[in-house]
């Protein structure tokens, strides 16, 4: 009895939350009224755009709401609303998420009052069931009709909030152009920090490297002691020349990645960077690897999370797991420091999402005032 008394007690406060929301959306539809009025008359156009978002707010609580019941999550599929009026306007009009709220809204001001149900199941239920279960020791009968109300509620309101194909794929295309943009903005980035890299760095030292070779043999008839010193010279600026320029080409691809795999280039990576960092791998074989915009991805992910961690977390142990999964690869970074990561603070995340983004992975971030700094990251690919 106290396992089913709960049960209908969870349900009880879903169907109080899902009557208020219905309340309150039909008090809304006066608003929509308004709305759709000023749209129609041309006064009130401005209000259009901004009544759409308050229910895409309004459906968006209903589906946490639901899911919160269903363990399912209900996904959302909004184009933004940005831009002049003229814009927000035709956004909100011709966004297949709005229809589908539009939709459910006018279906909620039908079925939301079967959540009054529950008030004639509490009385009849405790009187029944107690007999029941109390005396005669047989199954309640009313109490669990109660959860079934909200089975039936929250299955309706799943599948009315559920996203349309039309809507899916259009969220999809956004999301495909703002990712495109970003990765057109990386790229530009790149190539201006390398041609910086190669303009202040191996270029001038180039240029000293051939004054001082000029120098050196206008000095070597007459004075061969200063040429050898001048060559001398030469000597180390080539050499730093060629340090700067195994530097920049690092910065595109590092050949140890071509040379030893991802494994061994994060383990090569590890050992250099001054933490105590340790390496696990999880089902990542050495044949076949993934593609090598992926393990590339993953390199510069790894570098720049424990470059993150040797400056900013205070911490000397940082983790690092790879591993294998059905659609692709996983990078986990953990580090024990002091968390409270800000990513507009210039701390390389926005480069690091971009970066993974452009390969349609995602970037989870979890850091906590005082730790631990947890980044996840997901690269799909084929295996």
């Amino acid at each position: 009895m106290r396992a089913t008394l709960r049960q209908a007690a969870r349900a009880t406060v879903h169907l109080l939350l899902a009557a208020a929301m219905a309340f309150g959306s039909y008090l809304f539809i006066t608003v929509l009224l308004i709305a759709a009025t000023g749209a129609v008359t041309g006064v009130g156009i401005w209000l259009l755009p901004e009544t759409v978002l308050l229910i895409r707010r309004i459906a968006g609580a209903k589906r946490r709401l639901t899911a919160s019941w269903t363990g399912r999550e209900i996904p959302e599929a909004y184009r933004t609303v940005t831009g002049p009026l003229r814009e927000r306007l035709r956004t909100t009009a011709g966004d297949p998420g709005t229809l589908t709220d539009l939709r459910w809204m006018g279906a909620y001001y039908a079925y939301g009052w079967l959540t009054v149900l529950m008030l004639p199941l509490w009385p009849a239920g405790l009187l029944v069931d107690g007999v029941r279960r109390g005396l005669l020791g047989r199954e309640a009968l009313v109490l669990p009709l109660l959860v079934r109300l909200a089975d039936l509620e929250a299955g309706w309101s799943a599948a009315l909030l559920s996203p349309s194909p039309k809507a899916l794929l259009a969220s999809r295309v956004e999301q495909l152009t703002a990712t495109r943009a970003d990765a057109v903005t990386a790229h530009g980035a790149e190539l201006r920090r390398i041609e910086r890299d190669l303009h202040d760095g191996a270029q001038a030292r180039l240029v000293a490297l051939s004054m001082r070779i000029g120098l050196a043999q206008r000095a070597y008839g007459a004075d061969p002691d200063t040429a050898r010193k001048l060559l001398s010279d030469a000597q180390d600026q080539a050499e730093e020349a060629l340090t700067e320029l195994r530097h920049v080409v690092r910065g595109i691809h590092p050949p140890i990645l071509t040379d030893r795999g991802l494994e061994g280039a994060v383990r090569a990576l590890a050992g250099s960077s001054g933490l105590g960092v340790t390496v696990r791998t999880d089902r990542l074989p050495d044949r076949p690897r993934a593609p090598a915009a992926v393990e590339s991805a993953a390199y510069f992910v790894i570098a720049e999370a424990l470059t993150n961690a040797a400056k900013h977390s205070g911490s000397d142990r940082t983790e690092v797991v790879l591993a294998r999964s059905r659609t692709g690869l996983s990078v986990r970074v953990r580090d024990e420091g002091c968390g409270g990561v800000d990513e507009s603070a210039g701390s390389g995340l926005l480069g690091m999402r971009r970066r993974v983004a452009a390969l349609d992975g995602t970037v989870r971030v979890s850091s906590p005032a005082g730790g631990p700094t947890v980044i996840e990251v997901e690269l799909p690919c084929v295996w």
